[in-house]
């Protein structure tokens, strides 16, 4: 893999949340944001003309609590919930989760070290404080699936989560990419785990590049040590870029 690429004025810019511009914590509330971020990312939507997004399986709300004041564009939920740059929402049909999330539970009641995630259009269960339970929950959700249609299981970093078939971060790149302030320019992705692989392909897929943050096998081109150092390769972009009117403005976030 290479060194971190160079952030233009052309560029696309995309960035993963959890493990990405902000370490892991041991629980999704834990999440600390560093000093500095919040203005570099302000700064550099700006100067890119605003073709700079999230792309999380974060509920798009979450992101926006950690970012105050800021609201960037974001798709979360893995692309099943998407702000455009004008500020439109668009979001897909909450599928019934009732089976999978009542195995979660049953799981997290039985054993200590679960813990169930209940987000508007997918459910995760979190494993981290017991690993050796990885296997087992995985068995529980996938005889919970059997009884479900349409359904994709993502294994992330300690935790396995249940989400629609149909959406994935590779889609919601394609669309932001097919729309202004984006279409034209040179997409870059930077992300941290299993589940941004589809980010990779689908910016390797439109001439673009993808960073992996962190240890693990990835199609990406790129690879960083950890978020602080992606949180280094962003200052230095936002350094090296031209500084615009609206590159230290901050949109506050909505409902």
């Amino acid at each position: 893999m290479q060194l971190l690429p160079t952030v233009s004025a052309q560029t696309a810019l995309f960035l993963d949340f959890d493990g990405t511009l902000a370490e892991l914590a041991p629980s999704p509330d834990a999440v600390r944001i560093p000093l500095g971020l919040v203005p570099t990312l302000a700064a550099l939507h700006g100067q890119l003309g605003g073709a700079l997004a999230i792309v999380t399986g974060r509920p798009i709300a979450d992101v926006d609590r950690f970012l105050a004041p800021l609201a960037l564009p974001t798709a979360g939920e893995h692309g099943a919930q998407c702000r455009l740059p004008d500020g439109r929402s668009l979001s897909v049909p909450a599928p019934d989760l009732a089976p999978a999330a009542a195995a979660m539970e049953e799981l997290a009641a039985q054993h200590r070290g679960l813990m169930v995630e209940h987000k508007p259009r997918s459910v995760a269960l979190h494993y981290r404080h017991a690993p050796e339970l990885g296997r087992l929950c995985e068995a529980a959700l996938r005889e919970a699936m059997a009884r479900m249609q349409g359904m994709e299981l993502l294994h992330g970093k300690y935790v396995l989560e249940l989400k629609s078939a149909s959406v994935d971060k590779g889609r919601a790149i394609e669309a932001f990419m097919a729309a202004p302030p984006f279409a034209g320019r040179v997409p870059v992705f930077a992300g941290d785990d299993v589940t941004d692989e589809a980010g990779f392909a689908a910016v390797t897929r439109l001439g673009g590049l993808g960073v992996k943050v962190g240890e693990g096998p990835s199609m990406a081109e790129h690879r960083c040590l950890n978020p602080a150092t992606l949180r280094g390769w962003l200052a230095s972009a936002r350094a090296g870029l031209p500084a615009t009117p609206s590159s230290s403005s901050i949109s506050p976030a909505t409902p």
